[in-house]
């Protein structure tokens, strides 16, 4: 019936762009030569020392105290990552 030709021509269709052999397809990143160039130019820094991180109990406490007690009522609503005064 139709049908078995329409599979054959959705699976042709599909080939042609899995090879590449398409005339449309082109180049899309540039070449490997320059692969990591930004990465190796970047200055290697050491990682800090960190306090370890709340957990549990004391985790809750520290994110109600920052939501609700600590509350500026001051200008805009800004996010918790803003460095803007």
């Amino acid at each position: 019936f139709g049908s078995s030709r329409l599979r054959t021509d959705i699976s042709k269709s599909w080939l042609g762009r899995a090879t590449g052999t398409s005339a449309a397809m082109g180049k899309v990143h540039g070449s490997l030569a320059r692969a990591g160039k930004v990465k190796n130019q970047t200055p290697k820094v050491a990682k800090q020392e960190k306090k370890k991180p709340l957990t549990g109990r004391a985790k809750k406490r520290m994110t109600y105290n920052r939501r609700f007690v600590n509350v500026v009522k001051s200008g805009p609503k800004r996010g918790p990552n803003s460095n803007m005064k």
